[in-house]
């Protein structure tokens, strides 16, 4: 039995001694006592019938849940002993096999222990052989000794000596033999390389001259560019260096300047002047600078252009500048950087070819002349400022010695060098790519205002008149004009001294004074 129910019958029967105290005490006061009485007696009753009920119910429901427990218990008992009867079987199924396997193990240890009887027999036989062998041999050697008349050390030198000449032999001849071989293997394969490469790119040859004209809306505009008493076009020489050939050509003038990059700011400034109109020296002088300042932007896009259609990258900003320069050089007639990218170009066929890294073999067949874009700025032959250059900016060991090396002036330390060597020959040596005079006449131009830029006090020299006349600017705080007189002369003989020329040479020395003052 739930030993609640007694309390809980306890507490039921309490509460309702206490309603039926209050209901009896209310009764009282009312004056009818003995209804109260019943009414309690009846009240306890149900009461006491409620109670009964619900302690059978109790019972009731612990004797279902006593039932229900026994159940669980009984099935989980059932559950683990036939859990246990399968480990049972299991476990006597392990030990028969356990049983078979020693006795499989004790008969294969019977075998091995016979085998091992069986070879240690043979092992004494074989013994007993080998000292019969060796007796044998010792008697045979005792025999050659005395019938050679020589000892086993001598005569085994003698057959050392014997084989290492026949060896020595055998090895030249064979050497020999592949060195023919991979000689003429290698002839073969870099004359296929090479002419493959020539017959993979192809590219057209432009000469550069040392003349542009410059197309005028007409005559009348030759006049303008002269100005009054010369004016114009002496300040308009004096800005670009260029000089300036007015002749019977109609509706034409000349330029010429043996500097590409000073022809063509010059070139599009008078374009600029003659479709303006206003041409007087201020406004040349202003045209001049701002068309000198988009130039400089136009050879750094010829620069990144040229890196694009070869696909390099990384290379520094001041290289790609020089790059860009080398579109307004010549070499030998050969504009440098349509010859550079055919270098680049053919370097890649043949890296290819070679197995070797293609993109750093175009890299260095577009730097290898870089050196000509500041060769005139600096001394040392284009190779030496050219590996100098690419040292500076970062370029690899390879690089630097690809662009030291393509003129075997220094010994190559990689397969690159080579690369490029035979790629600058192969671009070189093209039908009519280049022309040997316009190289000479070049540097000679070059050489002309080198020497007279060499004199304290001048500013700036240009080569013009196809290098007949060289005019000089000077500093007026630097040089008066009897000094002036003196540098004209110093620098002709010098000239006479250090140079060779066809005809003579006209030496200018231009000296003025400028004051510059602003109305407000």
């Amino acid at each position: 039995m739930n030993p609640l129910i007694p309390i809980l019958a306890g507490l039921g029967a309490a509460v309702v001694g206490v309603v039926v105290g209050a209901l009896i005490g209310k009764r009282a006061s009312a004056g009818n006592l003995a209804n109260a009485k019943k009414l309690a007696d009846s009240i306890i009753s149900d009461a006491q019938k409620s109670v009964e009920n619900f302690r059978k119910e109790a019972e009731i429901e612990v004797k279902d849940e006593f039932l229900k427990m026994k159940l669980g218990f009984e099935e989980k008992t059932r559950e683990t002993r036939e859990s246990l009867k399968e480990r049972e079987l299991s476990l006597i199924n392990k030990e028969s096999n356990l049983a078979r396997k020693v006795d499989l193990l004790a008969k294969n240890e019977r075998g091995l222990e016979d085998k091992e009887r069986s070879l240690e027999r043979k092992q004494q036989h074989l013994d007993g052989k080998l000292m019969e062998t060796n007796r044998m041999i010792a008697e045979q050697n005792v025999r050659l000794e005395r019938i050679a008349g020589m000892s086993k050390d001598e005569a085994k030198e003698m057959l050392l000596r014997n084989l290492e000449s026949e060896a020595k032999l055998e090895a030249a001849r064979r050497v020999k033999e592949i060195r023919e071989t991979a000689e003429r293997d290698a002839e073969k394969q870099s004359q296929k390389i090479i002419a493959l490469a020539i017959q993979r790119y192809a590219a057209d040859q432009s000469v550069e001259t040392t003349v542009s004209v410059v197309d005028l809306p007409s005559d009348e505009m030759k006049g303008r560019i002269i100005g009054k008493e010369g004016r114009n076009i002496r300040a308009f020489e004096k800005a670009t260096g260029v000089d300036i050939v007015i002749d019977d050509t109609p509706e034409a003038v000349t330029l010429s300047s043996f500097d590409p990059i000073r022809r063509e700011v010059a070139r599009l400034s008078l374009q600029k002047l003659v479709e303006d109109g206003r041409i007087h020296p201020g406004r040349i002088e202003e045209v001049v600078t701002k068309v000198a300042d988009e130039m400089d932007r136009k050879i750094q896009e010829h620069g990144e252009d040229a890196c694009m259609e070869l696909n390099i990258h990384g290379i520094h900003p001041e290289l790609v500048k020089l790059v860009g320069k080398l579109r307004y050089r010549t070499s030998y007639g050969q504009n440098c950087l349509k010859h550079s990218m055919e270098v680049a170009y053919l370097c890649g066929i043949i890296a290819t070819e070679l197995k070797l890294d293609q993109q750093l073999a175009k890299r260095a067949g577009l730097l290898h002349d870089i050196g000509k874009a500041a060769s005139h700025e600096s001394d040392g032959s284009h190779t030496e400022i050219g590996a100098e250059l690419a040292e500076r900016y970062g370029e690899s060991g390879a690089i630097v010695n690809a662009v030291a090396g393509h003129h075997q002036d220094v010994e190559s330390t990689s397969l690159y060098t080579p690369i490029v060597e035979a790629a600058d020959a192969i671009s070189g040596a093209r039908p009519g790519a280049r022309r040997e005079t316009l190289e000479a006449y070049i540097k000679r131009l070059e050489k002309l205002e080198q020497i007279a830029s060499s004199f304290e006090g001048v500013d700036k020299a240009f080569a013009i008149q196809a290098g007949r006349e060289i005019r000089i600017l000077v500093s007026h705080d630097e040089v008066d004009d009897a000094q002036a007189s003196k540098l004209a002369f110093d620098i002709s003989r010098k000239l006479e001294k250090e140079l060779e020329y066809p005809g003579q040479i006209k030496v200018v020395v231009i000296r003025e004074t400028r004051a510059v003052e602003y109305a407000k």
